[in-house]
């Protein structure tokens, strides 16, 4: 008799296995074979669209016209352009060196003096204005 209940239990566990493994198929595989040519225009392709998102219809206009001969002659006509002097006219003599003393011709200048720089003056009564306590703020009050 013992051996009877177990025979419908492994019974019982092999119907449900079975069950279980119908529920459970393995995952499709969408995967198609191509050719080259038909891998090359689906990358084609990709690329079209690609593009379409990232720049404006008239960016595509514009590269689709390429270079006219109109663009040709101008950068022709750009290439046969004078860059600098030419080497004929001579150079104009400079009347003295640099602005500071007319008479110096050693290449030294005078020192610039330290102080503060020009329009600081300026720039300082604005901060003042803007500053929400006034241009007291933040000084030692007097006793």
């Amino acid at each position: 008799m013992t051996d009877e209940p177990k025979k419908d239990e492994i019974a019982e566990l092999r119907a449900e296995i079975e069950r279980l493994k119908a529920k459970v198929d393995p995952p499709k595989s969408n995967f198609v074979p191509m050719t080259d040519a038909q891998h090359s225009d689906w990358v084609h392709q990709m690329r079209e669209r690609r593009m379409a998102m990232a720049m404006p219809p008239s960016v595509h206009q514009y590269f689709a016209d390429g270079v006219t001969a109109a663009d040709c002659a101008d950068l022709r006509q750009q290439a046969r352009r004078p860059t600098g002097r030419p080497g004929m006219i001579p150079d104009q003599p400079t009347s003295g060196g640099s602005g500071d003393a007319p008479g110096n011709k050693s290449g030294w200048r005078d020192a610039t003096p330290i102080g503060p720089p020009p329009g600081i003056d300026l720039i300082d009564r604005a901060v003042n204005a803007a500053l929400p306590h006034g241009p007291e703020w933040g000084k030692k009050p007097k006793e």
